[in-house]
């Protein structure tokens, strides 16, 4: 061969070819042939336009450092980049192959850019650059299997480690101290794990560990808060003198190299490793990427230890609420049960297991139709079907079943996945017998107070009717003397106050029966109906003095009955509570949208502390809350007539007012607007 290439390059000269020493070519056409080399990289991986950021990253120098080797044929021109290219390609997850698949894309590009240049190499220099080539690659080959080797022996000491660790608290520290064993030039390394808003070593082995161990960094604080900031491995080459230190274990003297990683969890922090020494100021290649790989790895138990301890709070909390659900069901008289789309029993309480008569464990798995008496299968599981179909529940379904006195309330609904999706129903059942009961007592009571009211409305009313009557016709007589008219007239003021208890208490059974009270509104003039009704008044008491004033329109919609009773009601209350020598004070005032009805007394004020419930029914207060002359009346009063008023007025949609002091006298104002609008407050 070597025969050959000389014939060759001797008939190349002979011809007046230019020959060239290779040093010579490589550094003249080394933009050359990185562009060839570039576009056969692409055309490896696929043709991609973009290349990958490591594609250029060692080759210029290695063009450099081969020519360099060819010149002075010596091993210490080769310094450490073919090292460094070999851990390069190591950290990039390259496999032996593809790193000799590159090296052999050079050679060819080298040879391919020689034909092209229609240069040809001087006698012994295709040689030379050849073995100079080959022990490129040999010293890259050796370098990646050697970091590939020492890569796996300690992730296999650290997957030991971590098999012996009987807790993750301890492991971290065991996983340092494989990475110190595996570096002689370590001197120490240490762990930080982000708590917070704060870094915190929770590991440390080597120079100053004791002291190192929990102490507490900000996140963006020197060294440590620069590479948790910037999410890339950082070196520095003197730690002992760096501003950048903030650790005090990083702090000794002599101290030089510190390498730092962060541990990333997607883009999300975990914490960062670093490893420092007193023998280098910067870590080889080798080391770095050691230190880098364990890194990953401790980030991959930390996310387990992590995830696990999620899944064990996750299970707790799971059985913590299965628990407490358990114990609902076990304690609720309800019958309660779960079933899913087959309607088989997945969950059923003791309530539900007693009304089918079977345990709740004979119930798991099982299907309705096997556990619920045969009545119930019928009536219920065409239901259930059509639940499930249509995802529509049923509330307060109400039945009983043949032979059986009890009566159930039912509600089923459907379960429902969060994609609304039905799994199956929920079903409860409560026995409503003692309710049924009740309701069928309640509904006795409420016939019996409909009958009372009708006594109260017809039977009493036609007796009191004719006392009153008689009593009329017997102050027409001329044969009575003072002493006997004076005891007619209190038959026929005591009837007239009957007659008005009587409507009181029938309105108030009328309201509380929920029916509320009734109003026939017809077109009616507010002033005439007060008229006549304070001239029935007044003969009632002939002895106080009754007075009445209209201004305005006074013309409206409203029922001239209730009208006539708020009169009477407000008129029998001033009467009773008024100065006995002063008149009541009856003012009808047509305004634009309302009629304003008041009622005037002087006497002595309604008690602060009565205001609250003036208008409440059945009220009582004591006596020191009442005028002095009030104290006997009070025991004399239902205490219904201004609560029905508030309901009469109410009906309307009006509203009642009232102010009461010493100076002024008690006036009762109600506003009754001329069509139901809106609904007014009491």
């Amino acid at each position: 061969m070597l025969e050959t290439e000389s014939r060759t390059a001797g008939d190349k000269q002979a011809s007046g070819a230019r020959t060239l020493k290779a040093a010579e070519f490589l550094r003249a056409h080394q933009g050359e042939v990185l562009e060839d080399w570039q576009q056969a990289m692409r055309t490896l991986h696929g043709g991609h336009a973009t290349q990958p950021p490591w594609l250029l990253d060692h080759v210029p120098q290695l063009l450099y450092v081969l020519a360099n080797l060819i010149d002075h044929d010596s091993d210490e021109t080769l310094t450490t980049l073919p090292d460094e290219h070999a851990m390069s390609r190591l950290d990039a997850g390259f496999n032996l192959g593809q790193v000799a698949s590159e090296y052999a894309l050079l050679r060819k590009c080298i040879l391919h850019r020689l034909e092209a240049e229609a240069a040809f190499l001087a006698p012994g220099e295709l040689e030379r650059m050849e073995d100079a080539l080959d022990r490129i690659v040999t010293r890259t080959m050796t370098s990646f299997s050697q970091g590939r080797q020492r890569i796996l022996q300690a992730l296999d000491r650290m997957t030991q480690a971590a098999l012996e660790s009987p807790s993750m608290a301890g492991l971290p520290s065991r996983l340092l101290s494989v990475l110190v064993e595996s570096a002689l030039s370590v001197d120490s390394a240490a762990l930080l794990l982000v708590e917070g808003d704060a870094l915190v070593v929770r590991a440390a082995v080597g120079l100053g560990a004791d002291e190192t161990l929990g102490a507490a960094l900000k996140l963006d604080e020197g060294f440590a808060g620069e590479v948790a900031r910037q999410r890339q491995p950082l070196a520095l080459r003197s730690a002992s003198t760096d501003p950048r230190i903030a650790l005090p274990a990083l702090k000794q003297e002599g101290l030089r190299a510190v390498y730092g990683v962060p541990l990333l969890d997607g883009d999300q922090l975990l914490g960062i490793a670093y490893m420092s020494s007193r023998t280098t100021f910067v870590f080889s290649e080798p080391d770095a990427l050691l230190f880098r790989t364990m890194a990953q790895r401790t980030t991959a138990y930390l996310v387990h230890d992590r995830l696990q301890a999620r899944e064990r709070q996750a299970h707790a909390d799971a059985q913590r609420s299965l628990a407490q659900l358990d114990a609902l069901l076990a304690s609720t008289p309800m019958g309660i049960a779960l079933l899913d789309r087959d309607l088989r029993f997945v969950r059923v309480n003791q309530a539900m297991a007693d009304i089918n008569c079977h345990s709740p464990e004979a119930h798991l798995g099982r299907r309705f139709e096997e556990m619920a008496p045969v009545t119930a299968v019928g009536m219920f599981e065409p239901m259930f079907r059509r639940m499930i179909e249509t995802g529509e529940p049923v509330d307060a379904f109400e039945f009983t079943n043949p032979g059986d006195l009890r009566t159930w309330q039912a509600s089923f609904h459907p379960v429902r996945t969060p994609d609304q999706g039905v799994l199956g129903l929920s079903c409860t059942v409560v026995d409503v017998t003692h309710h049924k009961r009740a309701e069928a007592v309640l509904q006795r009571a409420v016939d019996f107070r409909e009958q009372l009211m009708a006594v109260l409305g017809h039977d009493l009313r036609n007796p009191l009717n004719a006392i009153n009557a008689s009593a009329f016709q017997l102050t027409r007589s001329d044969d009575l003397a003072p002493p006997e008219r004076r005891a007619v007239d209190r038959i026929r003021k005591a009837t007239a106050r009957m007659g008005r208890m009587i409507t009181d208490i029938l309105d108030f059974a009328r309201t509380r029966l929920g029916g509320g009270l009734p109003v026939a509104r017809q077109p009616m003039d507010l002033a005439e109906v007060c008229q006549a009704t304070l001239e029935e008044l007044q003969v009632s008491a002939p002895e106080r003095t009754l007075r009445l004033e209209a201004s305005g329109d006074t013309q409206g919609n409203w029922d001239p009955d209730r009208v006539s009773q708020v009169l009477g009601n407000l008129v029998a209350n001033a009467l009773q509570h008024g100065q006995e020598d002063r008149p009541v004070c009856v003012t009808v005032r047509g305004e634009a949208r309302e009629v304003v009805l008041a009622v005037h007394n002087t006497g002595e004020p309604i008690a602060p502390e009565l205001m609250p419930r003036l208008f409440d029914p059945f009220k009582s207060l004591p006596a020191a809350a009442l005028p002095q002359q009030d104290v006997a009346r009070k025991k004399r009063s239902l205490g219904l007539g201004l609560y029905i008023v508030s309901q009469i007025v109410g009906a309307h949609g009006g509203r009642v007012e009232v102010r009461s002091n010493r100076d002024q006298g008690t006036t009762f104002t109600v506003h009754w607007p001329r069509t139901l609008t809106t609904l007014g407050s009491t």
